[in-house]
């Protein structure tokens, strides 16, 4: 059995339940606030930190110096991987990169479609997809790169990475068959960690822990923090796969503007702590209000 390459991994393997957050870089160069931000209200509440790449397509300071920074400070990152905007070349050429830096986590994604973000006229990539991206880390792991030569020899490193490897998914969407499908495809590319998307439904999500059960790696239920009923109502029209209950919506619209946080930070601790015997983590997406991650755990009776 190897040994786990990173905190996040290890704490996985150990079989605590394991919370993770996640940052949003600027779009600009005033990273500051951001690390400030997850410096003060993630460090010692979660095990680590995903920061995004280039997330809903725009335009903004890359992950891998999120990573960085949050190395530089003492807590360990999620490097996020989109293949919408790299080639096969740039994607492997940033993993390596990562890994020269001390990055240890990476989350496989394929990105959202250019047109939802503010570069519309921008050329998608989409050389892999994440089945690909995985598959791509797994090859640098064992040595070789994507190409070869003109006798079809596998391009050798000199020098390999070793990565804790993770993947997405849906569990909520309308007809999930073809999400479990994508799973197992990932699982068998190398996957290690799930991640899923936004759950506001736990029977739901009870069902579809059921209907995996024979995919062996660990799943973290993932809460994205509603900061008010019309972003709710907005997620249940423009975000597939996500549906937030009416009883929840009716919560945060009866809730008064200066009491919203506290809400629904109610409201994601509760999801949480109903959640937890299904999975094996959480991870908390706060679009900025990481201020509230240390009421989410109180509620959801977690010790950071």
């Amino acid at each position: 059995m190897t040994l786990p390459v990173s905190r996040f991994q290890e704490a996985l393997e150990a079989g605590e339940f394991v919370v993770t957050g996640e940052i949003g870089p600027p779009k600009g160069t005033n990273v500051e606030p951001v690390i400030h931000e997850a410096e003060t209200y993630l460090k010692g509440n979660v095990v680590a930190v995903n920061v995004t790449d280039i997330q809903t397509a725009v335009m903004r300071t890359g992950s891998m110096v999120g990573c960085k920074l949050l190395l530089d400070r003492g807590i360990e990152p999620v490097f996020q991987m989109v293949t919408r905007d790299r080639n096969r070349l740039a994607l492997q050429s940033d993993l390596l990169s990562a890994h020269i830096l001390g990055i240890r986590n990476v989350l496989a994604l394929t990105g959202d479609h250019v047109a939802m973000g503010d570069h519309p006229q921008a050329k998608p990539v989409y050389d892999v997809d994440s089945v690909g991206l995985l598959q791509a880390i797994t090859g640098l792991e064992a040595g070789t790169d994507m190409g070869a030569d003109m006798k079809g020899n596998p391009n050798e490193l000199d020098g390999v990475p070793t990565f804790f490897k993770g993947c997405c998914v849906t569990p909520c969407t309308e007809v999930v068959e073809p999400q479990i499908i994508k799973l197992e495809k990932k699982v068998e590319a190398g996957a290690q960690f799930v991640q899923t998307q936004a759950v506001y439904d736990p029977a739901t999500f009870e069902t579809f822990m059921k209907n995996i059960d024979h995919v062996k790696i660990p799943v973290l239920v993932g809460i994205v923090v509603l900061k008010s009923a019309g972003m709710a109502k907005y997620m249940n029209r423009g975000v597939p796969g996500v549906q937030v209950p009416d009883a929840i919506i009716q919560r945060m619209a009866d809730a008064p503007k200066e009491d919203r946080k506290k809400v629904s930070a109610e409201i994601a601790g509760e999801l949480v702590r109903e959640m937890k015997p299904m999975c094996q983590g959480a991870h908390l997406m706060t679009l900025g209000w990481d201020d509230v991650v240390p009421d989410i755990l109180e509620h959801a009776e977690i010790k950071p």
